[in-house]
């Protein structure tokens, strides 16, 4: 039975990536980019957290640590990227 729940959510939250990989793709405007991005990350950040409970191994939450970490500080890069373009647009 628990593996069966594993397997489901690893499932819906793949499911929920690649709709969110078409938002990534298809927004029309970066913060929908920004926001699918983010929105991506944070489920890869759950599908390692719970491959790593399912295998009892501490080292795929030290990797999904790392993960989170280092996708906080890209999408801050991604997010201060457009809010300087988005300034330079409006000085002309």
């Amino acid at each position: 039975m628990k593996e069966w729940i594993f397997t489901t959510t690893s499932w819906i939250f793949i499911g929920c990536i690649g709709v969110a990989i078409i938002r990534l793709i298809l927004g029309p405007r970066g913060a929908d980019r920004l926001t699918a991005l983010a929105v991506i990350s944070s489920l890869i950040l759950s599908l390692l957290v719970l491959y790593g409970t399912q295998e009892g191994r501490l080292l795929y939450l030290d990797v999904a640590l790392l993960y989170d970490v280092f996708g906080f500080l890209g999408i801050l890069a991604i997010a201060r990227f457009f809010r300087e373009k988005e300034t330079d647009d409006r000085r002309f």
